[in-house]
């Protein structure tokens, strides 16, 4: 899953995996016009699904961020190009009150128009609620990513696994449900998948490897999280993924 706001360019990723599977995380543009430019360069590089971050309207207050120097809205030029507007970094001061964008005010209708533009499957991700989960699906998701961003947007907010029942009871078949945050053991997949997730979402973690051991340290990073999987399966009588279930959430794994 690859982000608009990524260093590198969606076609460079492409290039340099050409038989991954690939799906783009897209920013909403201030306009509709860059945003749909970002899809149409997306659907033609062999992107697979357009993951619309819902959970961005601005940016949350993010003090460690600020502590080193960190700025999403420098000058240093965003790989998908120049012309790509990262989230505001909060609402703007009006004689009135408060305003947002036009891309961090955007109601559910926003999905209709991406499924007018593109053949994609629509996935959104930053979904906490069965309330936002059953929206998502009835403007045609297909997906629903349940995240809090990390816990990088806002304070106090719920955790993905504790959000994860309620967005799978309220979803059922019509739409895959997937969890990010909070992943870092295989015992974290297991607990994941028996809780409803079709998969989960890993990001900090592999940054992190591959700041510490480039390349070389992802692929170990992935070996050790699939052996640690493989032995929680093990040790909780699993012998393929269709035989997790949430009984298993009973057991002393967690």
């Amino acid at each position: 899953m690859y982000s608009t706001l990524s260093s590198l360019s969606l076609e460079e990723i492409a290039r340099a995996a050409p038989e991954g599977l690939r799906w783009f995380q897209l920013y909403l543009q201030p306009e509709f016009a860059g945003t749909r430019r970002l899809v149409e360069r997306a659907e033609k590089a062999g992107y697979r699904a357009v993951v619309l971050t819902a959970d961005v309207p601005v940016l949350g207050v993010r003090d460690r961020q600020a502590e080193a120097g960190f700025a999403i809205d420098s000058s240093e030029p965003i790989g998908n190009g120049p012309e790509v507007v990262p989230p505001a970094r909060g609402p703007t001061p009006t004689a009135a009150g408060f305003s947002l964008r036009a891309d961090g005010s955007a109601s559910w209708e926003i999905v209709d128009r991406l499924r007018e533009v593109t053949d994609l499957p629509i996935v959104v991700k930053g979904v906490l609620t069965a309330s936002d989960a059953r929206e998502a699906v009835r403007h045609g998701a297909c997906g629903i990513v349940v995240s809090n961003h990390g816990g990088r947007q806002l304070d106090h907010v719920a955790a993905s696994l504790d959000a994860l029942p309620e967005v799978v009871a309220a979803v059922g078949s019509d739409a895959e449900v997937y969890l990010d945050g909070g992943v870092r053991r295989g015992t974290d997949v297991l607990v994941a998948l028996a809780t409803g997730a079709r998969a989960v979402g890993l990001g900090r973690p592999v940054l992190w490897v591959l700041a510490a051991g480039g390349a070389a340290g992802v692929s170990r990073f992935l070996e050790v999280l699939a052996e640690e999987f493989a032995t929680a399966m093990a040790l909780t009588g699993c012998g393929s993924l269709s035989e997790i279930h949430p009984g298993l959430l009973g057991t002393s794994v967690g």
